[in-house]
């Protein structure tokens, strides 16, 4: 059974604001979405890593500012650092004193290296799907991150997303999947995109001291998740896979490559 919590104020990096869900029973995980989505929007984009799954008892949240959590005007709000103590705030919360298994995509991958970086004992796995731009490669998405923003101050985000929507350069990205306007309202989205403009994970020789499990899922030619960046993690993490989706059928199938990943981390 499902229960949703709305968050009437602002959040303060004490994660008890944020919407979420719970459903299932069994291992503990926690479920974070990509910037400018939320979880509605993960489930249209057939990007819920955890649907179906038993054994599982997962939370899924909004992040600030995302679908049903409250936002800021505030960039800083929207960093990964900001948005990694939400989380580990939101985990003693919802499982005081336990190691969860840590699913995300894009933003919420970031946010999951971030959060693990800062104490890594609070984790037993790691599942991170579509690593967004990070290091090296974040200065041209940083870019166009600032340039989103300042769009959006002029235009509202419905108006952004239709003037900037381009067909899938990744064959894995299936090109009949809905197309939807950010999760975000108007009044935070540039935020949200100047606080993504400015943010990076901490240094490569903080990540690769990461010890548990990770799980590295990605697809190819898409410029703001380069499956670079995860073939990059793949060397620097001391224990990690990867899977490489080529097709619409690969993705759908990666909530199963999650389930039995988690469950074979155990407690």
């Amino acid at each position: 059974m499902t229960t949703t919590r709305r968050a009437d104020t602002p959040p303060g990096g004490d994660g008890h604001a944020l919407a979420r869900d719970r459903r299932g029973t069994g291992l503990p995980v926690v479920q974070l979405h990509g910037l400018s989505s939320s979880r509605r929007r993960d489930e249209v984009f057939g990007l819920d890593l955890t649907a179906g799954r038993d054994g599982l008892q997962v939370v899924r949240y909004d992040a600030r500012g995302h679908g049903e959590s409250p936002g800021t005007t505030d960039p800083d709000d929207y960093t990964w650092p900001a948005l990694a103590r939400d989380l580990l705030a939101l985990l003693d919360e919802e499982f005081p004193g336990e190691r969860v298994h840590g699913v995300g995509q894009s933003m919420g991958s970031a946010t999951l290296l971030t959060a693990a970086a800062a104490e890594p004992d609070r984790f037993a796995s790691l599942t991170l799907g579509i690593p967004p731009t990070v290091w090296r490669w974040r200065r041209e998405q940083a870019r166009l991150y600032d340039l989103a923003a300042r769009q959006v101050a002029r235009w509202g985000g419905a108006r952004w997303a239709e003037a900037t929507r381009l067909p899938p350069t990744s064959p894995a990205i299936d090109p009949d999947r809905p197309h939807t306007t950010p999760d975000v309202r108007d009044e935070w989205l540039p935020a949200a995109f100047r606080g993504a403009a400015a943010t990076d994970l901490p240094p490569e020789e903080q990540i690769a001291r990461l010890g548990m499990p990770v799980l590295l899922l990605a697809w190819p030619q898409d410029a703001s998740h380069p499956l670079e960046v995860a073939e990059h993690l793949l060397e620097l993490l001391p224990d990690a896979r990867l899977e490489v989706a080529r097709t619409p059928a690969e993705v759908a199938a990666w909530p199963r490559l999650v389930g039995e990943f988690v469950v074979a981390c155990g407690g």
